[in-house]
C-alpha cells in the first residue's frame, strides 16, 4: 500500500493544484450555468421556481433563435471551406517550392497575429454597403476599377450577409491552416513520393493514393479547429456590425439577453453552443483516443 501511495502520491499531487482549478472554474461554472438555465430567473430577481427544459422548448421554437443557427450555419460552412481551399492550396504552393519562401510564410501567417477586434474595424470599413457615389471600402475600389456590378450591401444583405463576414474570417484563419498543411506536406517522407513515381503513378495518383492519405489527420484537425472557432465567433461580428439581426448568431444574441439580464435564456442558450462544441469535439477525442491506442 505505502509502495503503490509513493508512484502515484507526487504525481498526483503535482497535477492536484490544476485539477482542483479546472472542477471548479471549468467544470464547476458549467454546472452553475446549467441549473440557472434550467429557473425561472428572467432578470436581476432570484429564480424562484425550477421549469426543467421549458427554456430550452422556448428558444428552440423561437424565430429569432433559429434565425441565429442559420447565420451560424451559413457563417461556419463558407468560413470552414475557405480557410480549408485557401489554406490547402497556400501549403500545396509552398511545397512544390517558392523563392522566398519565407516572406511568402510570414505574409500568410501575419492576419493571425491580430485580434479579430482589430480587423474587425478595418474590414467594417471595407464591407460598407454604401453604393455609388457614396460607395467606400470595397465598393468604391470595384467602382473605381470599373467594376461597378460587383458592388453589393455586403452583410446587409438578409440571408447571404454573413457569408460577407466569413471574408474576414478567412482572410485571419487561411495562414494558420496552411502552416498546419504544410506540416503535414513536409511530414511525408520523399521516399514514398519517389516510390510512387518509380511505380508509374500518375501526379494524380500520387496525391490520391499517397499524399492525401498521408494528410487526412492534419485535414481532420483543421477541420475540427476552424469548426469549433466557428461556434465562438462573437468578437468579429460586434467589431463589424454590433449586434444588429442580420449578422446575429446565438454568441451575439446571448450577449443580448445577458445584458438585457435575461440570466435563464443566456445560460441556455451557452449550454447550446456547448451542447454543439461537444457534438464537433468528443467524436474526435474518441478517434484520436482509439488511433492512439491501436498504434500502441
Amino acid at each position: 500500500m505505502r509502495k503503490g501511495v509513493r508512484n502515484w502520491g507526487p504525481p498526483l499531487l503535482l497535477i492536484s493544484p490544476t485539477i482542483i482549478i479546472l472542477g471548479i472554474f471549468v467544470y464547476g461554472l458549467i454546472a452553475v450555468n446549467i441549473q440557472v438555465s434550467m429557473t425561472n430567473r428572467h432578470s436581476l430577481v432570484p429564480a424562484t421556481e425550477f421549469v426543467g427544459i421549458d427554456n430550452y422548448i422556448q428558444l428552440l421554437t423561437e424565430d429569432r433563435f433559429l434565425h441565429s443557427l442559420m447565420n451560424l450555419a451559413v457563417f461556419t460552412v463558407v468560413f470552414i471551406a475557405g480557410t480549408m481551399v485557401f489554406g490547402f492550396i497556400w501549403a500545396w504552393m509552398l511545397d512544390k517550392g517558392v523563392g522566398a519562401e519565407g516572406i511568402f510564410r510570414s505574409v500568410y501567417l501575419f492576419p493571425m497575429a491580430i485580434s479579430f477586434v482589430a480587423s474587425g474595424v478595418v474590414w467594417r470599413w471595407l464591407l460598407n454597403s454604401a453604393e455609388g457615389d457614396r460607395a467606400s471600402g470595397l465598393n468604391r475600389i470595384f467602382e473605381s476599377l470599373g467594376l461597378g456590378f460587383l458592388q453589393n450591401s455586403w452583410w446587409n444583405e438578409p440571408i447571404w450577409g454573413m457569408a460577407a463576414i466569413a471574408m474576414p474570417a478567412i482572410w485571419q484563419l487561411s495562414g494558420y491552416i496552411m502552416a498546419l498543411f504544410l506540416a503535414g506536406f513536409r511530414g511525408i517522407p520523399e521516399e514514398l513520393r519517389e516510390a510512387a513515381r518509380m511505380d508509374g503513378a500518375s501526379e494524380w495518383k500520387l496525391y490520391r493514393h499517397v499524399i492525401f492519405p498521408q494528410l487526412s489527420p492534419v485535414a481532420l484537425s483543421a477541420l475540427i479547429i476552424v469548426s469549433h472557432m466557428s461556434l465562438k465567433v462573437f468578437d468579429l461580428i460586434m467589431a463589424i456590425t454590433k449586434s444588429i439581426y442580420q449578422t446575429e448568431v446565438p454568441a451575439t444574441y446571448m450577449w443580448v439577453t445577458l445584458t438585457s439580464n435575461d440570466y435563464a435564456k443566456s445560460a441556455a442558450i451557452a449550454t447550446v453552443l456547448l451542447i454543439l462544441a461537444s457534438v464537433l469535439i468528443v467524436p474526435y477525442l474518441i478517434h484520436t483516443a482509439r488511433a492512439e491506442k491501436s498504434n500502441r
